[in-house]
């Protein structure tokens, strides 16, 4: 029997937890969906609905597309010309994961559909070729929380334990920032002081969440190395963040490159959503606030259907 049609779910991620700048991650229970069918189509096809479905292209330049053919080409296997149809929930250009949910997708896809020919090491090392930012596509493919450390050959991951009870709010504010453009207001060069501070910091912030010693979050989320050159991109940033920490978040910081602020909590999550939203509106932020959960699963195979030749 051979699989001529696949859907697979890649959740959100956030980068950095404050201090863990391109080395952690973390899957959170948003998710776009990824329908491919190799039954009806003479010429590759991409369909997206919900988010991007207006400014994402629907072509061979997609890049669930870009990372489905790159892995068919590095196995080289050959399979006929697939629709792609894409149900995204996860917004784009907000620190969200929204890119590397995509390449993962992709490439999950095509392994299936190829027969699994790649383990999962090597389909993170291509995720990290088209990505460039292993802190994303990492916990996109193997959910919870993971340590990423790139090496000469490959890439080191280590998952860290998820707290139990743990909950997650985010202001989502509606203006975007792309990667390129929170990356190139910072700095090539930081002082000694401020790198000890963030190694520190993201020490403490593994042992805690390993530990379970959630009072330390609001120590250890706190960053010198990005937050404060992003915050000039969205001034009322460290404001949101303050707020979150006031209302009873256990720590806050800007997710991934940005637009998003999330704040880690355990109980008075509403509360905490609320305080960020209400400051957004002070300053005069746009956006929504809402609750979710990390996530212990990475991308997954929901639904496949089978050849009967």
């Amino acid at each position: 029997m051979t699989v001529r049609q696949v859907t697979v779910r890649v959740p959100a991620t956030t980068a950095n937890l404050g201090p863990a700048f391109d080395c952690m991650g973390m899957a959170l229970r948003i998710h776009n969906e990824i329908h491919v069918s190799l039954d009806e189509a003479t010429q590759p096809t991409v369909r997206i609905s919900g988010r991007g479905e207006n400014s994402l292209p629907q072509d061979t330049s997609n890049l669930v597309y870009r990372a489905y053919a790159r892995l068919l080409e590095a196995t080289g296997i050959s399979l006929p010309a697939p629709i792609i149809s894409c149900r995204n929930e996860i917004p784009l250009e907000r620190g969200l994961g929204s890119s590397a949910a995509a390449i993962v997708g992709g490439l999950v896809a095509a392994n299936y559909l190829a027969g699994n020919p790649l383990a999962q090491g090597e389909i993170l090392s291509l995720a990290v070729d088209l990505e460039g930012h292993p802190d994303n596509v990492a916990p996109a493919l193997l959910g919870g929380i993971q340590i990423v450390a790139p090496g000469t050959e490959s890439i080191a991951t280590s998952p860290v334990p998820l707290p139990p009870g743990l909950r997650v709010a985010l202001f989502i504010p509606e203006a975007s920032i792309s990667t390129a453009e929170a990356r190139a207001v910072m700095p090539a060069e930081v002082s000694m002081q401020d790198a000890l501070f963030n190694v520190g910091r993201t020490a403490l912030l593994v042992n805690a969440l390993a530990t379970g010693r959630l009072e330390d979050l609001k120590s250890a989320t706190e960053d010198r190395l990005h937050q404060p050159y992003r915050s000039y991109l969205l001034p009322a940033m460290r404001l949101i963040i303050a707020e979150a920490l006031k209302g009873g978040a256990l720590g806050a910081f800007v997710s991934g490159s940005g637009s998003t602020v999330l704040a880690l909590c355990r109980g008075r999550e509403m509360s905490v959503a609320y305080e960020m939203a209400e400051m957004a509106r002070k300053t005069n932020v746009p956006g929504r606030a809402i609750i979710t959960f990390p996530s212990g699963e990475g991308a997954q195979v929901v639904d496949e259907r089978e050849d009967a030749g």
